[in-house]
């Protein structure tokens, strides 16, 4: 789930009031296995849902089953009733980049890019990841987004290492998305996940200098995100105050994994491959 940066500092469990830690949290082995089984319950839901859908559904369908079977699967929503958000997925279709609420309204049709990130809390820890869904036959603009845009997340991933830098995750991003011709929303960012959903540091998607750029140590579990579109990377915010969309209306796709930094790269908590 990306979410503004300025939300790392405030309360993240569905329910609580409580304030996260600050800093940058390094994860025991005991709490990175927690963290594999509440990787393990998004990833899975997400190849569900991925299998499941088709034209004539709603994403309010898509909302109840994700909740159903997180909860069976002994975890709670972790978007739900974050900071007043009604889904426990977000859920967003076309020109829709990010926070899409589910709603019976909203009908998944051919054609569509939707886009579907979920989290689940459980035993005390946050797992997140999204995906990007071609719905029936899409265009030829929207299938090559998709793909970039899955491309892009995995050379941001290959970059992980103990002792390598957030900006060389950033150019690798960069760098594919600008070379394939599409854009990088910078109004959201990944983050640091675990105890919290959101917690440090911002993990961006492009070069920078107004954010740190963090050395990464072994113990660190991010979530990275891109957000790709096909026109401008501008977006703006619709009046339920969640639904960011892209201001040309071009299409938009996202990508992401809850990644595990180690001494010799990185583990993929999310990876839905193993499903």
């Amino acid at each position: 789930m990306n979410i503004f940066s300025n939300l790392l500092s405030q309360t993240t469990q569905p329910g609580t009031s409580k304030k996260q830690r600050r800093g940058i949290e390094i994860k025991s082995p005991r709490e990175i296995e927690i963290m594999r089984q509440s990787a393990t319950i998004v990833a899975t839901v997400l190849k569900e849902i991925s299998e499941l859908v088709k034209p004539g559904m709603t994403t309010a369908d898509l909302d109840v089953y994700a909740e159903k079977r997180i909860r069976e699967m002994g975890a709670t929503p972790s978007f739900k009733g974050y900071h007043g958000f009604p889904g426990s997925i977000c859920s967003s279709i076309n020109n829709e980049a990010v926070h899409g609420i589910p709603s019976s309204k909203k009908v998944i049709r051919v054609g569509d890019v939707l886009k579907v990130d979920t989290g689940a809390f459980y035993q005390g820890f946050h797992g997140d990841s999204c995906i990007s869904i071609a719905i029936g036959e899409v265009t030829e603009e929207a299938a090559k987004l998709i793909r970039v845009a899955e491309e892009a997340l995995y050379k941001g991933i290959e970059q992980v290492k103990a002792g390598v830098y957030l900006l060389d995750l950033a150019g690798a991003i960069e760098d594919h998305v600008k070379a394939n011709g599409f854009s990088i929303v910078e109004e959201f960012t990944g983050h640091g996940v675990g105890r919290n959903l959101h917690e440090e540091p911002s993990v961006f998607n492009y070069r920078t200098r107004e954010m740190p750029n963090v050395k990464l140590r072994a113990g660190m579990t991010l979530a990275i995100e891109p957000i790709l579109n096909a026109g401008s990377r501008h977006t703006r915010t619709l009046s339920d105050r969640w639904t960011a969309v892209t201001m040309d209306n071009s299409l938009s796709a996202q990508f992401e994994h809850t990644v595990l930094v180690t001494e010799t790269g990185y583990e993929i908590l999310t990876d839905r491959s193993k499903m």
